[in-house]
């Protein structure tokens, strides 16, 4: 499965929950790139000094690691990626890697937020974090950055039928029933439960 949404959205929560809800490991692309600069690693180096850059890791690079982490035992049963693949070029990788697998994806979980409110709760986040970069105008245009990137890939999943719609705004347990009960529509119920 992936997961989508615009920043803000709540998708790291809500990849949170799925991935104990299903029992598979939520793999974000983030979260591998933060690990590897805090840990000094080759990879982090090489990360370090392109995002110090404000440039964006490039497909190559991205494609390997998710390639890498995909193959490991523990996501042989089932994965939730959060943050890939954001390009169309990396979704015809992700097709390659699962292709080679005999792997497919089941769903592509979307969570739609309204702008206007997505700012301000990331506004109200930068405030609680110390974040003094998290401006409205840089919140904003990553918003659009989001949207232009981001759209041409969810319409390839749509096309295939693969994206299950999910109203993200609203309290956290709420998101999530929303977001189970659209994946049991679709077939797709956590490991040991009755429903088919």
């Amino acid at each position: 499965m992936l997961i989508v949404g615009p920043p803000g959205a709540g998708k790291g929560t809500q990849a949170k929950l799925i991935a104990e809800t299903f029992g598979i490991p939520a793999i974000s692309t983030g979260d591998i790139f933060r690990d590897n600069i805090k840990n000094g690693t080759e990879l982090g180096k090489q990360v370090q000094s392109i995002v110090s850059t404000g440039s964006y890791v490039p497909d190559s690079l991205t494609n390997e690691i998710v390639r890498d982490r995909l193959l490991q035992d523990d996501a042989v049963a089932g994965f939730l990626l959060d943050g890939y693949p954001r390009t169309t070029e990396q979704v015809a990788e992700l097709d390659r890697i699962l292709d080679e697998s005999g792997a497919g994806l089941d769903a592509v979980v979307l969570l739609v937020a309204d702008t206007d409110e997505v700012v301000e709760r990331l506004l109200k986040r930068a405030v609680e974090q110390g974040r003094e970069d998290d401006t409205e105008d840089v919140i904003r245009h990553r918003q659009d950055v989001y949207l232009e990137q981001t759209e041409p890939v969810i319409g390839l999943y749509r096309d295939r039928g693969l994206v299950a719609e999910i109203d993200g705004l609203g309290r956290v347990d709420e998101v999530a029933e929303r977001v189970t009960a659209a994946l049991a529509d679709r077939g797709i119920v956590p490991v040991g439960s009755d429903a088919v």
